[in-house]
């Protein structure tokens, strides 16, 4: 299948990453496809990744079509210039804004913690009449967030931190929570979504938005919370 474009332009291409997708080859994955690789096939050229996602997580991922176009952007994100916004469903309410300064270690890196800060605001509540965990009904947030720093997992490690499991984590989750959502609600992947980037063209001078649709998973976990995910 070919990868939904969201933009592109001399220098720079969006892709809409789909959920369970790798970025690029790892020696701890067997799996065969690949975004960077399918996305150079697609367009028949080289491509250069600026940042990652989790396999996980879907949504906005972008590529340099240059070696020196995606160094331009990748020092955009070192200096955290990229306003990014992710939406995520996690358990509990959560209050209507938060921030969370805490330092989060790579599990694949040397094991040692480096800061890490995450913004958030709630967008909606809901409260269910299921008997999840120990109490006669669940409750969950729809969140809007905002990752000042750029850490292996940030947000599904800093949203445990808070004992607000991110829905669908198995990694980092609530394994009752995630179950509910498979066998009641129907979603099974974690809902994380990279929703919205925002930068500086490195060549233009202009702002430059992207941002992605929701998929059928998103859309059912909007009209949940009575809340439309564009």
């Amino acid at each position: 299948m070919p990868l939904t474009i969201l933009y592109q332009d001399e220098h720079y291409v969006a892709i809409d990453k789909p959920a369970g997708l790798l970025v690029h080859r790892s020696p701890i994955s067997r799996d065969r496809v690949f975004a960077l690789q399918t996305l150079r096939d697609q367009l028949g050229r080289h491509v250069y990744p600026i940042h990652r996602l989790d396999r996980a997580t879907s949504g906005v991922l972008l590529f340099g079509l240059s070696a020196d176009a995606a160094r331009r952007l990748v020092a955009q994100f070192e200096r955290q210039a990229v306003d990014k916004e992710y939406l995520a469903v996690v358990r509990g309410w959560v209050d209507t804004h938060g921030f969370i300064d805490h330092p989060v270690a790579d599990d694949h890196g040397n094991g040692i913690p480096q800061p890490a800060r995450t913004r958030f605001r709630c967008l909606a509540r809901v409260e269910l009449p299921f008997a999840v965990d120990r109490y006669p009904t669940c409750r969950y947030s729809l969140v809007a967030v905002h990752p000042e720093t750029g850490r292996r997992q940030q947000i599904r490690k800093h949203f445990k931190h808070i004992s607000h499991h991110l829905v669908g984590d198995t990694t980092h989750g609530n394994g009752r929570h995630n179950r509910f959502f498979r066998e009641q609600i129907g979603i099974r992947r974690l809902l994380l979504m990279s929703h919205r980037l925002s930068f500086l063209h490195p060549f233009s001078g202009g702002w430059v938005t992207v941002a992605a649709s929701a998929d059928p998973d998103w859309i059912r976990a909007g009209r949940l919370f009575d809340y439309p995910v564009d």
